[in-house]
């Protein structure tokens, strides 16, 4: 059976919405990346001392804008095609003796499951965390 993305985007999507997934995707390239950019045009504009000026506007606007938290659901549905099958991949692993027709009726069985919908959670979570360096946290 072929893996069907959009049905298994469609449940995790789900169980994240279920759970009340949030992610912080920590872009610390883009924060020094920024950091430096602004001490260079400091530098350009102010001499030594807007180097320290642009390098110090810079770190702070990179602080204020890292860590802003994201619902999954949201992540998921801005992932590269690539990045959705390979986590499509992960996921049916858990559930390779699974059949399903559509992207309901496979929410139904995991949701139904205890224990597959905790192995999904898991397989979520653990991408989330190693391949987007994302910090993760459920709804109160």
């Amino acid at each position: 059976m072929p893996i069907r993305t959009d049905d298994v985007m469609a449940l995790l999507s789900h169980l994240a919405r279920v759970k009340g997934m949030k992610a912080a995707v920590t872009h610390s390239g883009r924060g020094a990346l920024l950091t430096g950019a602004s001490a260079f045009v400091g530098g350009v504009l102010g001499g030594p001392p807007g180097i320290a000026v642009g390098g110090a506007v810079g770190g702070l606007i990179g602080w204020i804008t890292s860590g802003q938290f994201k619902s999954v659901p949201q992540i998921l549905m801005e992932l590269p095609t690539a990045e959705k099958q390979k986590l499509c991949t992960e996921v049916t692993a858990v559930f390779k003796n699974l059949h399903w027709t559509d992207a309901a009726q496979l929410i139904g069985l995991v949701m139904a499951n205890s224990a597959l919908r905790d192995k999904v959670l898991a397989v979520l979570t653990t991408y989330l965390t190693n391949e987007l360096k994302a910090q993760v946290k459920y709804g109160e």
